[in-house]
């Protein structure tokens, strides 16, 4: 059996699917979520979840939480003089969840699909997929937080055409996808987020609000009763409501400490952190080209969005109420239950074509020339860009930039920066080049990525016709060397040029033919319509193509 999993920042759960559909499995104390908190003793015993907790205001220094927010990073952390990276810590997490599942359903469970913030960049993934496998689980998917939501919602059993929103705040993470339903097919059409953002940062404005209001310095408290304060201020968050006031009590010094706070005091030192929330919903929105009144529905997922605060703030945004039928804490792992039952042809579960996004821009290392004979490298040139719908295949051509150069590097990097240092490297491959005058010999770089996270780098040299190529496999990717290059061939068909296609190649003729036929207003229209239709083949993005090829054929159809 495969089990779906929600790996949080605050709370984790595994999910299965049954006979009555996807069902949420009991931890050890009977409940669904297990906080995603480590404590380790100095015998190195390993407490998960509720004892983690408990531990913490006793032994502070035992005991790590928020850790997926460190995923793929070098930063570790020290539990009873011990240094522990954040994959061993969530693999405890994930350790535990297996064990539970396996008590419940009396089986063993080895196979898992696992949710990942949108926004996570291949490095992060490939640590998700580390800790999965550091607790004994081959990860079989790993699939973005927002797509699960969508398919726990049910969205791809709707009968019509949406837009929606997936609006996914949870204890450390923010993440904001854009997903358009057609037919049987789940497309993700732009992502964005911020991984340093969340429900632990509002509980952290308001433990700020209590020790300034208190007259201390934080710097001056002792460990236990800073996470005393943080603990009484996160329960005290949950309780505010509009035009509310809530107690903050907390012991300190042997004393009971009780603080006031006004919701509007809550609202007015959060402002920042709203306005953090807005960049991600803008820029998902611009990349998807679309606008807030073209959303059909908002979904809400992530603990955090229980907070009234949050709520108001999305239903101000796009002047309509959210969808919160499903529990914001299990969708996640709902969604990622169905999509484990997907993996196992499940009979009862409908198929769904899901389609995804590049969540960052994949390109390689080039010069600039910004004096004659003067290079500035390092350079980052685009060749997919963020949030193209996947699988696709991009070429940009490039050229030698100094003379009788015999060999050049292709470096492959992931990221948005302008310059390559501060983008994820991913691999290179080297060709061998005629030597000649610069800027005489070009080389087509071809880029094919698909929805298993394999991209495919390929160099050729026009003049010679010359070829390499090396094939890089992703996070959560499990295909054997011979399975991924099965698959890499089966997308030779995205690297033939939509021009190719001969219903594309009657349009352009009939349309070139209309055109030179025409006269006056009549011209100007077909010109109008085939340069829509002719950039949009250069942008190789089929809805786009689709859409402008019925234009234009109406349109020649209306001249005839």
């Amino acid at each position: 059996m495969i089990v779906g999993i929600d790996l949080g920042t605050t709370n984790s759960l595994i999910t299965y699917f049954s006979e009555e559909g996807p069902k949420v499995i009991p931890n050890r104390f009977g409940e669904n979520l297990t906080p995603s908190v480590v404590s380790i003793d100095q015998d190195g015993q390993v407490y998960v979840g509720k004892t983690a907790i408990e531990r913490m205001s006793l032994y502070p220094d035992t005991v790590a939480a928020t850790f997926k927010r460190s995923m793929g990073t070098e930063r570790e952390y020290m539990l009873s003089g011990k240094s522990y990276r954040a994959e061993e810590l969530s693999s405890f997490v994930l350790r535990a969840l297996k064990e539970d599942a396996e008590a419940f359903l009396g089986e063993e469970v080895t196979e898992a699909v696992v949710s990942v913030p949108a926004y996570f960049d291949d490095t992060r993934k490939k640590a998700t997929k580390r800790a999965g496998e550091i607790a004994g689980l081959k990860v079989e998917r790993i699939i973005s937080e927002p797509t699960a939501a969508a398919v726990a919602y049910g969205l791809y059993e709707k009968e019509k055409d949406t837009r929606f929103l997936v609006f996914d705040l949870g204890g450390g993470t923010f993440d904001v996808s854009v997903l358009e339903l057609y037919h049987n097919i789940l497309e993700v059409r732009a992502v964005a987020g911020n991984n340093f953002l969340g429900g632990e940062d509002f509980t952290r404005v308001l433990m700020e609000m209590v020790i300034k209001k208190n007259k201390l310095n934080e710097d001056d408290l002792d460990e236990k009763t800073q996470v005393r304060i943080y603990r009484a201020c996160e329960e005290a968050k949950k309780k505010l409501d509009k035009n509310t006031t809530v107690t903050v009590e907390f012991m300190m010094n042997d004393e009971v400490v009780t603080t006031d706070i006004r919701s509007s005091e809550f609202e007015e030192a959060t402002e920042g952190l709203l306005m953090m929330i807005r960049e991600p919903v803008r820029k998902s929105l611009a990349d998807a080209g679309l606008k807030l009144v073209d959303i059909d529905e908002v979904l809400l997922i992530g603990g955090s969005t229980k907070l009234y605060l949050i709520r108001e703030f999305v239903a101000k945004l796009f002047r309509k109420f959210p969808d919160t039928s499903i529990n914001p804490d299990e969708a996640v792992g709902i969604g990622a239950g169905i999509q484990a039952a997907m993996k196992e042809r499940v009979a009862e579960v409908k198929e769904v074509i899901l389609t995804d996004v590049c969540s960052f821009t994949l390109g390689t290392s080039v010069a600039y020339e910004y004096e004659e004979d003067k290079f500035e490298y390092g350079h980052f040139a685009p060749i997919i860009e963020r949030n193209t719908v996947i699988p696709v295949s991009r070429t940009e051509r490039f050229y030698t930039i100094r003379d009788d150069v015999d060999e050049i590097d292709i470096k492959v990097y992931q990221g948005e920066s302008r310059y390559v240092k501060n983008n994820l490297y991913l691999g290179e491959l080297n060709i061998k080049v005629p030597k000649a005058k610069r800027g005489v010999e070009p080389v087509d770089v071809t880029y094919t990525y698909d929805i298993n996270s394999l991209l495919e780098v390929e160099a050729k040299v026009v003049s010679t016709g010359k070829t390499e190529r090396i094939i890089i496999k992703g996070a959560g990717n499990t295909m054997t060397d011979e399975e991924a290059q099965k698959r890499i061939e089966e997308l030779s068909y995205l690297k033939i040029s939509p021009r190719e296609y001969e219903e594309n190649k009657f349009l352009l003729f009939r349309a070139e033919r209309m055109y030179e036929e025409a006269l006056g207003d009549e011209r100007k229209l077909i010109d109008r319509y085939l340069s829509a239709f002719d950039s949009a083949l250069n942008s190789k993005d089929d809805r786009l193509i689709e859409k402008t090829r019925d234009s234009l054929k109406e349109i020649l159809s209306s001249l005839q």
